[in-house]
């Protein structure tokens, strides 16, 4: 007998012509927008601004990357102060992150309801659909993964004229996020017909206009495939959650503060050979191998066996970070070895301790997450 399965989804999601129109509903009202200083400086504030019904707004533009607990603090306070009807988060994942942990502490202190409108400026994270978000402790090198279904925001605006002015290596390192995310939710135990369903869809359109929106920063079609495929693998991941993959980047990149989407990418081969079990001996592999080979069939790659298509998996995806310019180990990246090698033991046991290790297909022991940092460190 089978327990109960779930699968529930709460944001509203907007895309196509006349999607600002929604934020009609907030004339007159009070909206505050959390944002960064890029946000402002680049002009996607103002273009905001003159998107929104005539309304009382203030605008936080404190954010930085890998948004740390006292930025997060003060950030609530202002929202507190001004008290508004319904916040935007304009920006990258770490700005949609902080939206949301900064309206939780809201409720935490008994705040009232606060409608949460997400805006993402990159194609990656998906955060504009999930009930997670990342924070980070800098002073003791730890990210913490947040998890509250009141995280997810009501309202998810999808615009790819945002995204097209960025650069190409943040293009790859988000893109790659995507395809990180999508296949992690496609292998992990959560996964159903359904979160795979978002899954598969967002892996073939990732892989397919990941490339041309790499090449062509202003291939419309590409941008708005690749910003689609981010939500979608968002979806799948909400449900099904993720694995190893991510275990080992929130402990790897909170201790040495490399982009997120970039070290989930030079993890990814390492990770889907370690979970097929491709790299033990020459079996059938492990049943993710099969899964794996799903995928690869999908994106058009040779899978005649389990164990072939999850190896040629693994081969395509470090092709593609070496087309897109990602190292494939962490001492090309030029991080301090000496560090690293001082460094195991705790990420080890960070990467163990990480919730979305636990939903990771095959279930790693301390010897073999060790081995797969040692992989990775080059």
């Amino acid at each position: 007998m089978t327990m109960t399965q779930r699968f529930f989804l709460k944001t509203e999601i907007l895309f196509g012509d006349g999607l600002y129109d929604r934020l009609e509903v907030f004339r007159g009202r009070r909206i505050g927008i959390v944002t960064d200083g890029f946000m402002v400086r680049s002009g996607m504030v103002g273009r905001l601004q003159g998107k929104l019904p005539p309304c009382e707004l203030a605008v936080f533009a404190e954010v930085v990357p890998e948004p740390p607990v006292d930025g997060i603090a003060k950030g609530a306070r202002v929202l507190a102060e001004f008290r508004p009807d319904a916040v935007v988060a304009l920006g990258g994942g770490s700005v949609i992150d902080a939206a949301k942990a900064m309206l939780a502490t809201l409720r935490e202190m008994g705040g009232p309801d606060i409608v949460l409108v997400a805006v993402p400026t990159t194609s990656g994270t998906g955060s504009e659909v999930t009930c997670y978000a990342v924070i980070s402790e800098p002073e003791r090198g730890i990210k913490h993964p947040l998890r509250s279904p009141e995280m997810v925001p009501d309202l998810a605006l999808l615009d790819p004229d945002l995204v097209a002015s960025v650069p190409p290596a943040v293009t790859a390192d988000t893109g790659m996020d995507v395809i990180t995310h999508a296949l992690e939710a496609y292998v992990a135990t959560g996964a159903t017909d359904f979160s795979d369903a978002f899954a598969e869809k967002a892996l073939s359109l990732a892989f397919a206009k990941l490339p041309a929106a790499y090449a062509d920063g202003g291939d419309r079609a590409a941008r708005a495939a690749l910003h689609n495929a981010s939500c979608m693998a968002g979806m799948a991941f909400n449900a099904a959650g993720l694995g190893l993959n991510h275990g080992l980047a929130h402990a790897i990149g909170g201790r040495f503060h490399l982009p997120h989407g970039r070290i989930n990418a030079m993890l990814l081969p390492l990770v889907v050979d370690y979970n097929a079990g491709t790299q033990d001996g020459f079996g059938p592999g492990l049943p993710a191998a099969e899964r794996y080979a799903e995928i690869a069939r999908r994106v058009g790659l040779e899978a005649s066996t389990a164990r072939g298509g999850a190896k040629a998996l693994a081969r395509a995806i470090a092709r593609m970070n070496d087309r897109f310019g990602i190292p494939a180990t962490l001492r090309a990246a030029g991080t301090d070895m000496d560090d690293y090698a001082r460094a195991q033991d705790q990420l080890v046991e960070a990467a163990l301790a990480d919730a979305c290790t636990a939903s990771n297909p095959r279930t790693p022991t301390a010897g073999e997450v060790a081995g797969l940092i040692r992989a990775v460190g080059g």
